[in-house]
């Protein structure tokens, strides 16, 4: 599998989905299009993950302290 960027992955995750839930494939066809999705489902994940790494570390101030800040207000809140 070559590698994707999270919005193809998530967008083939997404029909792979339909796929399944369309009960038209095959049994053996069925269990591929699985192992595929859990495949693009754990790439999806890791990149999640890697990206709430960075994001963690931009939010870091000076003295190593994390600010995190909810998107629906305008409060700081200290981890």
């Amino acid at each position: 599998m070559t590698k994707l960027n999270f919005e193809k992955s998530m967008k083939q995750l997404e029909e792979i989905v339909q796929e399944l839930e369309s009960g038209d494939l095959s049994l053996e066809k069925a269990i591929k299009k699985f192992e595929d999705g859990v495949r693009l489902s754990k790439l999806c994940s890791k990149q999640l993950d890697e990206t709430e790494k960075k994001v963690t570390m931009l939010l870091r101030d000076q003295k190593g302290k994390i600010s995190v800040n909810s998107f629906d207000s305008d409060e700081e809140t200290d981890t």
